[in-house]
This record gives C-alpha cells, sequence and structure tokens, in this order.
C-alpha cells in the first residue's frame, strides 16, 4: 500500500513536470496534509456519532479531547511516508524537513499522553465524586493522590517530551548530553538554582504517598483555620474562612509543625466554655444543657459531657463538649448551644449567673458592716471648725495667728 500511495505522488509529480520542481514538491505536499487532515476530521466526526451507550460515551470523551491531536499526528504521518516522492528537494533539505516532521510529531504526541492521563485521571475523580461515603477520608486521599500525581506525571511527561524532541537534533544533543553528564561548574549552578523546585517536586510525591494534608483537610496555619482546596506539584492553596487565599510552598507541611484537624476522620468535637456563679446548681444545669445540645441538628450523637474545669475567686468555668460531623458544623454547633444555654440560663437560673461580690468591713474591728445601715457607710468624722469661724491666709486651726 505505501508502494501504490509513493506511485500516485510520483504520478502527481509528473503531471506538473513544467512547473519548477521546489514548487511541484510544496504543492504536494501542501494537499497531502490537508487531505490527511480533513479526513482525520471526518473520522473523528463518525466516532462521535456513536450512540450513546456506557462504553460509547468512553469512546466518545476520548476522542473528543484526543481530536485535534489525533489529526496532526495523521498528517503528520502521512507527510513523512510522502517525502520520498518530493524530488524538488535536496537531500540536505529532505533531511531538515524529515527532522522537522519528527519534532512535531514527538511534541505532539506527549500532548496527546498528557491529554489522556488527564481525561483518565478527571474519569477517576468524577467516579469518586459520585461515591456516597459515609466518611469521605477515603475519596479525599484518593483525590489527594490522583491530583497530585497527576501534576507530577504531567511534568515529567512534558520534560521527557522536549528532551527526545531537542535530541534530534545532533548539535543540541550534543549539548545535552554533555549538560547531564558532565559534573563541572555549569552542573552546579543548574543544580543549585533548581533546588527549590526539585524540592518542591519531591515533596509533592512524599504528600501523595505519606497524606499529611489531603483535600479539603481543615489545617491551621499562622492562627488562621484554611481548607486545602488545591495541591499542585510545587504549591498548596489553602481558602480562609473569609475567602483569603494562603498560598505555601508544598514543602512548608514536612518541614513545619501544623495542626490537622481532619486528618483522620472529618468529625471533631467542639468544645463551650461558660462563667457561672457558684451558687449555679450544675445538676440542674447539666440537664439543660443535655437538652440543648440534643435538640441541635448538627450535634452528630456521639459526644457530650459538661463539667465544671476550672474556677476563679468570682466564677467557675463549665466546659461542655459536643461532636458534630465536620468542623464546620461544629463550629455553627458551638455557636447554638452558646447562644440557647445563655438564654435558658437567664430565664431559669439567673442566680447562675456571674456576679462580683464585694465585703464592707469595719477598719477597726475588721467585723462586716450592715450594708442595710446608711450610718455604718458613712466616712470616718472629720476634725472641722466651728461654723462662722474664719481661717484666712496664716490663720491656724485653733484660731490664733
Amino acid at each position: 500500500m505505501s508502494q501504490h500511495f509513493t506511485n500516485i505522488l510520483f504520478a502527481f509529480s509528473n503531471a506538473l513536470s513544467w512547473l519548477p520542481p521546489a514548487i511541484v514538491s510544496i504543492l504536494m505536499l501542501v494537499i497531502v496534509g490537508l487531505t490527511a487532515f480533513y479526513a482525520g476530521h471526518g473520522a473523528s466526526a463518525l466516532i462521535l456519532r456513536i450512540p450513546g451507550t456506557r462504553s460509547g460515551a468512553m469512546i466518545r470523551n476520548t476522542v473528543s479531547v484526543l481530536r485535534r491531536p489525533m489529526q496532526v499526528m495523521v498528517t503528520l504521518l502521512v507527510l513523512l511516508a510522502a517525502l520520498p516522492a518530493a524530488t524538488g528537494f535536496s537531500y540536505e533539505e529532505e533531511q531538515n524537513l524529515r527532522l522537522f516532521f519528527f519534532f512535531l510529531l514527538i511534541l505532539v504526541f506527549g500532548f496527546s499522553l498528557i491529554s489522556m492521563f488527564r481525561l483518565m485521571s478527571e474519569a477517576y475523580l468524577n467516579r469518586l465524586a459520585r461515591l456516597d461515603y459515609a466518611d469521605d477520608i477515603m475519596a479525599r486521599a484518593h483525590q489527594t493522590q490522583i491530583k497530585v500525581l497527576r501534576r507530577l506525571g504531567e511534568i515529567l511527561i512534558g520534560l521527557v517530551t522536549v528532551a527526545s524532541a531537542l535530541m534530534l537534533f545532533p548539535s543540541v544533543k550534543q549539548y545535552g548530553v554533555s549538560l547531564f553528564a558532565s559534573a563541572g561548574a555549569a552542573s552546579l549552578i543548574v543544580g543549585l538554582s533548581a533546588r527549590g523546585l526539585l524540592t518542591n517536586l519531591i515533596a509533592g510525591v512524599q504528600i501523595a504517598i505519606t497524606q499529611p494534608i489531603r483535600m479539603e483537610d481543615l489545617v491551621v496555619i499562622n492562627g488562621d483555620w484554611c481548607w486545602v482546596e488545591e495541591i499542585t506539584a510545587t504549591y498548596v492553596v489553602l481558602r480562609v474562612w473569609d475567602w483569603r487565599r494562603h498560598i505555601v510552598p508544598i514543602s512548608y507541611f514536612l518541614e513545619n509543625r501544623f495542626e490537622n484537624w481532619t486528618h483522620n476522620s472529618a468529625a471533631i468535637t467542639g468544645v463551650v466554655f461558660l462563667w457561672l456563679d457558684y451558687d449555679a446548681p450544675m445538676d440542674e444545669i447539666r440537664d439543660m444543657l443535655r437538652e440543648i445540645v440534643r435538640s441541635c441538628p448538627l450535634w452528630d450523637g456521639k459526644v457530650f459531657d459538661a463539667q465544671v474545669s476550672d474556677c476563679t475567686d468570682q466564677a467557675m468555668s463549665v466546659r461542655i463538649i459536643a461532636s458534630a460531623r465536620n468542623a464546620m458544623q461544629s463550629w455553627d454547633l458551638r455557636c447554638d448551644i452558646r447562644e440557647k444555654a445563655i438564654a435558658r440560663i437567664r430565664a431559669e437560673f439567673p442566680q447562675a449567673l456571674p456576679r462580683r461580690r464585694v465585703a464592707f468591713v469595719s477598719p477597726e474591728t475588721g467585723a462586716k458592716l450592715d450594708v442595710t445601715d446608711p450610718d455604718t457607710l458613712l466616712s470616718p468624722p472629720v476634725h472641722r471648725p466651728p461654723p462662722g469661724s474664719y481661717m484666712g491666709p496664716g490663720s491656724r486651726a485653733d484660731g490664733r495667728r
């Protein structure tokens, strides 16, 4: 079949022998390339019309993603097959065109691999999103692994593709071999300049394997509650509750200490503190708090307790713990418990509200004074001059000058 294709091209060249050979060769390659490109377009359009079965949908998605790269690859392969029939080019020109077509073919092939890799990973992530997990730790772990490894795979495929394409040219090949094989100053400079990038790339692999953080994990960075929104090959995007974003190098999570509130489970236990007076009836208040927590729809029904955890000279601290399904629900649950508890205590146990105690004590005897007697609240007597006496400048208290 290849010989038949070459014979057709030679016949085309002979038919246009009245033109300059170089123009005939260029015209032949243009016509062959356009024919192959639109033939590939028509074939892909037919495949996209496959009925909507499950396997048909997968084939349509694959063809839709790889449609343009495959058309270009088919065109380049046909041009390489037609190049021997282009007699209007010299041997050197033909070799240069061949290298150029191989160069483009390798680049397009690498781009197709990246697109296919991305398509497969997205299909797996969409499948995970459709599953109903009681606890989404497994789904988030797989999302983290797939997204991190996908980005690393794209970078690796891109580097190999570009390196393979450049190695086709002898001058670049010699430079690349000497660059990667030598142990001289140039290698050291390149290695030192890429140290940060390589550190983050290796850290990305470690994150994907060990998973100290996962997608949508709740972490605490610099005092801010943040959700892991995106994990790239070199950095992590953290979403703060007020929609701010922290951009953190991925190596930070291997080199620094941080808090991960959802590492083992999305469920979390929230704590509420109330300051009450010593006259507060704790048994009745504990029953009231249990009733409040049970009435909250955000409580997951697992953990509840109310205890006196601390005290001062003025009041005692009551610690209330209640569990929720995730951190956001825990925050809302704590606010709900706090609001309802304050309202119920004010209405049912006003004596339990914190108060400041002041004791009035006699300075002579140290005995308590009767605060209901206004005489006991007067200040100590002061010796004052009799009414009508004048004490001008230079006068003494006894009236003598």
